[in-house]
C-alpha cells in the first residue's frame, strides 16, 4: 500500500493529484489522507484513482495564536496517534507528503514508525513541516533545490500538451489562486473596461468568495468575460490565454512554464516566509516573467507589457520543466515498496 498525503491549498492537491496520476499510469491505486477543511474534499472526494480516502478534522497550526495554536496542535498529535494505527493496520510501505497542514499526520507517522517516506517541497522556501521532517525522509523534492533528484515539478501531462507559444495577447487570465485573491480580483475588474477596448477577452478565477462580486460587475457593465470560482481542470482555460496575471505559488508557476504561458506574478504577502515572492523571483530575475509587489500593483504595469512580444519569453518559459516530475516520484515510491533503500 502507498498512502499520498497533503493538501489544505491548490498548491499542495494539485501535486499529489499529478503523482497519483503517475501510479494510476502504473496500474497502482494509492490511499489519500487528507483534511476535512481546505479543498482536499472537494478535490479527490469522488476521485476514483484512489482505493480509500480518509479527511481528518485538522487545521493548520502556524497562522493560529494562543488557544487556537495550543488547540491545534494537540489535535494534531491526536490525528498522528490514530494515524500510525491506521497506517500499521493498511500495511503501508511507503508515504508520499505534499505537505500543508493537512499532510502532518501521516507524513509524521510514517516518519516515527520508520515507513519509507518521500516529500516534495512546492515553494523556494521550504515549509515548517516538510523542514522538519526532511532529515527522516528517504528523498526529498524541490524544483528549486540544486540537490533535488529530480528538479522537474509534478504537472500533469495536460499542461504540456496544451502548450503553445504566445506572441500577442488577445486574452488574458487573472489567476487568484484555489483560494481566490481580492487583490488580483479588484485589479482585474479595474481594468477590465480598458482590455475590452482593446479587443482582449477576459478569463478570471477569482474564488468563491469574490464570484458573486466579479459576476455582478461584469454582467452590469456589459462586458463579457469567463468568470469562474475554481476549476481543477483548469488547464483547458490556462490554455485559451496568451498572458496571466497570477498569484505565484509554485504550483501556478510550473504549470504556467509547463504551457507556455507568460505572466505577471503578484505574490501573497502573507505567505508564510513571504515564499511567494523568492517563487516569483526564479523566474523575474532571468526576465523570463515579471513581479511586482501587491502594493505597487498598476494598470500601467500590465498594459506596459500588452503591446510586447512574448514569443521568446514563452518558448523558454516551456524550456524550465519537462514532463517527468511526478512520474519521478511514482517509480521512488515504488522502488521502496519493495523495500529499496
Amino acid at each position: 500500500m502507498i498512502v499520498l498525503t497533503g493538501g489544505g491549498t491548490g498548491g499542495h492537491l494539485a501535486v499529489v493529484s499529478a503523482v497519483k496520476e503517475a501510479l494510476n499510469a502504473k496500474g497502482i491505486k494509492p490511499f489519500f489522507i487528507g483534511s476535512d477543511y481546505g479543498q482536499d474534499r472537494a478535490w479527490f472526494g469522488k476521485d476514483s484513482g484512489f482505493i480509500d480516502k480518509i479527511f481528518l478534522p485538522n487545521r493548520g497550526v502556524m497562522n493560529r495564536k494562543g488557544l487556537g495554536r495550543l488547540f491545534s496542535l494537540l489535535n494534531n498529535a491526536r490525528l498522528t496517534m490514530k494515524t500510525r494505527k491506521s497506517l500499521s493496520v493498511l500495511g503501508v510501505k511507503a508515504v508520499f507528503s505534499a505537505g500543508g497542514y493537512a499532510a502532518a499526520p501521516a507524513a509524521i507517522a510514517a516518519a516515527s514508525l520508520k515507513i519509507p517516506l518521500v516529500i516534495h517541497e512546492q515553494n523556494a522556501v521550504s515549509g515548517a513541516l516538510n523542514r522538519r521532517l526532511k532529515p527522516f525522509c528517504k528523498a526529498f523534492y524541490s524544483s528549486f533545490d540544486p540537490l533535488s533528484p529530480c528538479k522537474d515539478y509534478p504537472v500533469k501531462r495536460a499542461f504540456f500538451e496544451k502548450a503553445r507559444v504566445r506572441s500577442k495577447i488577445d486574452a488574458v487570465m487573472f489567476i487568484g489562486g484555489s483560494q481566490g485573491s481580492e487583490a488580483i480580483n479588484k485589479f482585474a475588474m479595474s481594468v477590465a473596461p480598458s482590455l475590452t477596448e482593446l479587443g482582449v477577452k477576459i478569463i478570471h478565477q477569482c474564488g468563491r468568495a469574490g464570484f458573486e462580486e466579479a459576476r455582478s460587475f461584469y454582467e452590469a457593465n456589459g462586458i463579457t468575460a469567463e468568470v469562474f470560482d475554481f476549476d481543477p481542470n483548469i488547464v483547458d482555460r490556462m490554455a485559451r490565454a496568451d498572458f496571466a496575471v497570477a498569484r505565484a505559488g509554485a504550483g501556478t508557476l510550473f504549470e504556467l512554464c509547463a504551457n507556455g504561458l507568460p505572466a505577471l506574478f503578484v505574490p501573497y504577502p502573507l505567505a508564510a516566509g513571504n515564499h511567494q515572492m523568492a517563487n516569483a523571483k526564479y523566474l523575474s530575475q532571468r526576465e523570463l516573467g515579471w513581479c511586482v509587489e501587491e502594493s505597487r500593483l498598476s494598470p500601467e504595469v500590465l498594459f506596459n507589457i500588452l503591446p510586447l512580444d512574448l514569443s521568446d519569453i514563452s518558448e523558454q518559459l516551456a524550456k524550465e520543466i519537462r514532463y517527468g516530475g511526478a512520474i519521478s516520484i511514482a517509480e521512488r515510491l515504488l522502488a521502496l515498496r519493495k523495500g529499496a533503500k
